[in-house]
């Protein structure tokens, strides 16, 4: 039997991807939990003296146009874009699972759902946020929900394909045959065969909805201005950026590394689920 480190020194030379991925996406997750902890002050006190205030020992990432510590809320910012991102994900795959599961196995509703699907895709899906934000308003909640409508047919088509796949396969129709119960054939051979494609989605769909929250921050269609979010920061310096760059490149810089590591999980998780490519080395 391997020791742990020996596993670690495996997996780092066959997936190196989803240790760094792992490793960043980690340390901003710690960031997030642990703001308070990090020498930040609270991110809606304001400081006329420290207006745009450049970098120094105290305020590491400038004050903005009222004097703001940008440090402070860029680190409670993670705490907004990663519950969004981690709120979507979940969210999506919970009920992108259902439809893709009942249009999967019950024909004579597949068709109106994958309908349906398709109509909501063939919205942008940051048009479709910022029209249901319009209606219920803008709150984090909101915004989580917004998101996850537009993400749903994604997770749905998938989950749907796999089931038409699995239903072909005679493992499948052995069960069948013998008369297993639905429900035992759902728990013992149709989950497990999905759940490797739907976590490499729930990545994506993670990275596309931290991505997603950030721009309609941005133009002001997200989360609340009294909520530090790294849109809303970015978008708060934007008109001084010729003067203080660090304003949007460093919560910029947080938001790209966050992206970033999201996607080198998903990466390293598809490469590392893929029999095809475990077969390869």
């Amino acid at each position: 039997m391997l020791s742990p480190r020996q596993s670690f020194g495996r997996l780092w030379r066959r997936h190196p991807t989803l240790i760094i991925g792992g490793l960043l996406l980690l340390l901003m997750g710690l960031a997030a939990v642990a703001a308070p902890v990090l020498g930040t002050i609270d991110p809606q006190t304001i400081a006329p003296f420290d207006r745009l205030r450049p970098p120094d020992g105290q305020f590491w990432f400038g004050g903005d146009l009222i004097g703001r510590d940008v440090y402070s809320r860029t680190v409670y910012g993670a705490r907004i874009s990663l519950a969004v991102g981690l709120g979507v994900a979940l969210f999506s795959i919970i009920l992108g699972l259902a439809v893709g599961l009942l249009s999967g196995f019950v024909r004579l509703i597949d068709q109106i759902l994958m309908r349906v699907m398709d109509g909501i895709m063939a919205i942008p899906s940051i048009l479709l946020a910022v029209a249901l934000i319009a209606l219920t308003g803008a709150s984090l909640t909101n915004v989580i929900i917004a998101i996850t409508v537009a993400e749903v047919p994604r997770v749905a088509r998938l989950a749907r394909s796999v089931v038409l796949s699995l239903k072909e396969q005679p493992f499948l129709e052995a069960a069948v045959t013998a008369g297993t119960p639905f429900l035992a054939i759902l728990w013992r051979h149709v989950l497990p065969n999905m759940l490797a494609p739907l976590l490499v989605q729930g990545t994506y769909i993670f990275a596309s909805a931290v991505l997603t929250e950030a721009i309609l921050s941005f133009i002001g269609a997200g989360t609340p201005p009294a909520i530090p979010s790294w849109g809303n920061i970015i978008a708060e310096g934007r008109t001084v950026f010729h003067i203080a760059p660090h304003l949007v490149l460093l919560p910029g810089l947080a938001l790209s590394i966050t992206v970033l590591a999201v996607n080198l999980v998903g990466d390293g998780l598809r490469d590392h689920l893929d029999p095809r490519f475990v077969s390869r080395l």
